[in-house]
């Protein structure tokens, strides 16, 4: 069954778990369990005729935000004759020097890195040998008069943040000057020493250049060339009869378009004078 997911915003998974004898030898990143759920006391060296304590101790993700380290993705409780999970190992032990740890069941966690982790144990209590049920935990065995809970959960991890730009960068992406200068770039090369022949051919080529636009029209390249329908046409056509033609001389011509425009002095000559 899928571990459910963790939406408490303050509960983080664990990064440890160990056995300790008191406070002051409890590392601390590490918190003791000192109690059960119902308030008795959580000390697993009683019974052992030991006079110094033993206790469960834990420590969490202080920032998930930003996870370093490992995380606690699973924890059991082994009999002594089973053998060690791989990725397995047992919890450490921040204890006095006599204090001594039951062998017959051992309790070992599988640490992970955060980033590689879908899930992680979130928490840890203890009840009596009596039926009770922790809400939301897994029970994962008995030891030493306690049975050990674990609350397990898939991670909520933080989404990435993107990583921030300046705006002058992505306005100056978007320019075109950028693009422009480049084609200036490409278009720039060293000038090449050209032949008088060259220079004249392209200085003719150059009317046809996109920038001299008023110079081109649709005719330009096209030769000019007679239809065939004409052609054949002109050949029909009788010869003119020049020899009737009368050539005139000059005195000839002055005597048969002479004018003498007497009418219109005539005519001048009746109009009143006009005022002075």
């Amino acid at each position: 069954m899928a571990a459910p997911e963790i939406n408490d915003p303050n509960c983080y998974p664990l990064t440890g778990v160990g056995w300790a004898s008191s406070q002051s030898t409890c590392p601390k990143e590490y918190q003791l369990i000192v109690t059960t759920t119902d308030g008795s006391s959580a000390n697993f060296a009683k019974g052992f005729g030991q006079k110094s304590n033993c206790y469960l101790c834990v420590s969490s993700l202080l920032n998930k935000e930003n996870p370093q380290g490992d995380i606690v993705s699973d924890i059991q409780l082994l009999p002594d004759k089973n053998p060690l999970p791989s990725g397995y190992a047992f919890i450490s032990e921040f204890l006095d020097p006599k204090v001594i740890v039951s062998k017959k069941k051992r309790l070992c966690v599988k640490t992970v890195p955060f980033g590689g982790a879908d899930s992680a144990v979130f928490d840890i209590k203890l009840t009596g040998k009596s039926k009770q049920i922790v809400p939301l935990y897994t029970c994962i065995g008995e030891l030493s008069g306690f049975v050990i809970w674990c609350r397990k959960g898939r991670l909520d991890k933080p989404k990435p943040l993107p990583k921030p730009r300046s705006i002058a960068v992505d306005i100056r992406g978007l320019s075109l000057e950028n693009e422009s200068s480049r084609k200036r770039e490409e278009l720039d090369v060293a000038p090449v020493r050209l032949s008088k022949r060259r220079t004249t051919l392209e200085h003719k080529d150059s009317v046809y250049s996109a920038e001299n636009i008023y110079g081109i029209s649709a005719m330009d390249g096209v030769p000019f060339v007679l239809h065939p329908r004409f052609e054949s046409t002109s050949v029909n056509v009788p010869s003119a009869n020049i020899a009737n033609f009368q050539i005139k001389s000059h005195a000839e011509i002055e005597n048969e378009y002479n004018y003498s425009f007497m009418t219109e002095k005539t005519a001048a000559a009746r109009l009143p004078p006009t005022a002075s």
